[in-house]
Parts: structure tokens; C-alpha cells; sequence
């Protein structure tokens, strides 16, 4: 018998809806159920999130060198300029990050919030046309 039917991701934010409606715009996503406290959406390709108001947060810091990674979002793109742009229009903003080194091409933002993730570009399926 499975115990765990369903896993969300969980935000803690000033402002839910707000960052709801950031995330529902990133991930063409709808919203599943909200109270007074929390918002929680679905993405078209079935990622679950949640935004649970905290009033005393304080935003993430990152990449303040200080701190460390505590939780960051990683969501795979297949243009990241076009991506880029959603992200700035829908209220995020671009992360500086010396990760020269990873193996695929990836950018780092924060959303309005403050929380960091990383737009990864996912590397065409197709075969190679001669």
C-alpha cells in the first residue's frame, strides 16, 4: 500500500498569490486550490508547487558567498534566451554565476521572491541530419 500518493513542492513567501501567478506564467501552470495562507498550482508537463505565505520570511540571499545553497528549482528549457525573456517579463530576475564549468548550458534567476532556480537548455532528441 503506498502512503505517498502525490508530492509538492513548497515556496515560503511574503505574498502566495504573487508568486503563484509568477510560476503559473514560467510553467503555463493553473491553480489547483488556495486559501488565505497558501496557493498551490500544477504545470502543463504535471510539476506541482506550492507558496505557503510566511509574513516573517526573509527572502533567500544567494549567490552571496556566505550562504549556501539551501533549495534551488532546476527547470528544462529548449531556448533559454526566449526563456530569459519570460522569466524578466514575468517579474524574475538573471543571477551572475560563475558555473563555467557545468556540462550543458544553464543560467541562474531568482524568482520575485527571491528564490533562486536554474533554466537548464535541454539538448535536441533528434538525430543528426546528414
Amino acid at each position: 500500500m503506498t502512503l505517498v500518493t502525490a508530492g509538492v513542492v513548497v515556496l515560503d513567501c511574503a505574498e502566495p498569490e504573487m508568486l503563484a501567478a509568477f510560476y503559473k506564467g514560467l510553467l503555463d501552470a493553473e491553480e489547483t486550490d488556495a486559501t488565505a495562507n497558501r496557493v498551490e498550482i500544477r504545470g502543463a508537463e504535471g510539476i506541482r508547487m506550492a507558496f505557503r505565505r510566511d509574513v516573517n520570511i526573509t527572502p533567500p540571499s544567494w549567490p552571496r558567498p556566505e550562504n549556501s545553497f539551501q533549495a534551488h528549482l532546476d527547470f528544462r528549457v529548449t531556448d533559454l534566451d526566449a526563456a530569459e525573456r519570460e522569466v524578466v517579463a514575468l517579474g524574475g530576475r538573471p543571477l551572475e554565476t560563475n558555473d563555467a564549468g557545468a556540462p550543458h548550458e544553464e543560467r541562474g534567476y531568482a524568482d520575485p521572491a527571491g528564490h533562486s532556480f536554474t533554466l537548464r537548455l535541454t539538448p535536441p532528441t533528434a538525430p543528426k541530419q546528414h
